[in-house]
C-alpha cells in the first residue's frame, strides 16, 4: 500500500468523524473466563483461546502466556502498525524494521514480598530498529508522530480512568 491508497482509504473515515464525533468513539472487548483446573485465564482472542498463566518468577510453569509479555507484545503490534502506517503516509523510504519492547518487574510487588516494591512494571523501553536512508530529521518525525499516534503507548503513558465491577 502507498501513500495514496492509505489516504484514499482512511479519507471516508476521516471526514465521517469530523462530521459526526460521535462516530469515532467505539468500545473495544476483551473477554476471559477463570481455568477451573490452574491457575489461569483462557482470553478469547477472536482468533483461538489463549492460556494466561503465573510468570515462572511467581510460580508458574511457563506454558502459559504471561500478561506481562502480552501488554509489551500489544505495545510492539500497535507500536509496528502506527510505524508502518505514518512510514506509508510520508512516504518515508523505510526497508526492513523491527519493533522491540523491554521491561523491568520487581515480582517483590505481585508476590506481596515488599510493600515498596511496585505492582507492575517499573520501565518500558521501546526500540525500533529502521533500515532507511532518510535523514534524521524525518526519523525523527516518524517516531515522534509514531509514539504521539500509537494507541497502546498513549495509553500506557497517559492512564486512562480505571474502573473496575462484579456481578453475580
Amino acid at each position: 500500500m502507498d501513500a495514496t491508497e492509505l489516504k484514499a482509504m482512511q479519507a471516508p473515515l476521516k471526514q465521517a468523524y469530523r462530521d459526526d464525533a460521535s462516530q469515532a468513539l467505539i468500545t473495544l472487548r476483551a473477554k476471559g473466563s477463570i481455568d477451573d483446573q490452574s491457575v489461569a485465564c483462557k482470553v478469547e482472542t477472536g482468533r483461538a483461546i489463549t492460556i494466561a498463566g503465573l510468570h515462572p518468577a511467581t510460580g508458574g510453569s511457563g506454558l502459559e502466556l504471561c500478561s506481562g509479555d502480552m501488554l509489551l507484545e500489544a505495545l510492539v503490534a500497535c507500536a509496528g502498525v502506527t510505524l508502518k502506517a505514518v512510514a506509508t503516509a510520508l512516504e518515508f523510504k523505510l526497508g526492513a524494521a523491527t519493533v522491540e519492547a523491554e521491561g523491568d518487574l520487581d515480582f517483590r510487588g505481585t508476590l506481596g514480598v515488599a510493600k515498596d516494591a511496585p505492582v507492575g512494571f517499573r520501565a518500558i523501553r521501546l526500540n525500533f530498529s529502521l533500515d532507511t536512508d532518510e535523514p534524521q530529521e524525518r526519523i525523527d518525525s516518524l517516531l515522534k508522530l509514531t509514539e504521539r499516534y500509537c494507541v497502546v503507548f498513549q495509553t500506557i503513558n497517559s492512564k486512562p480512568e480505571l474502573t473496575v465491577s462484579t456481578r453475580r
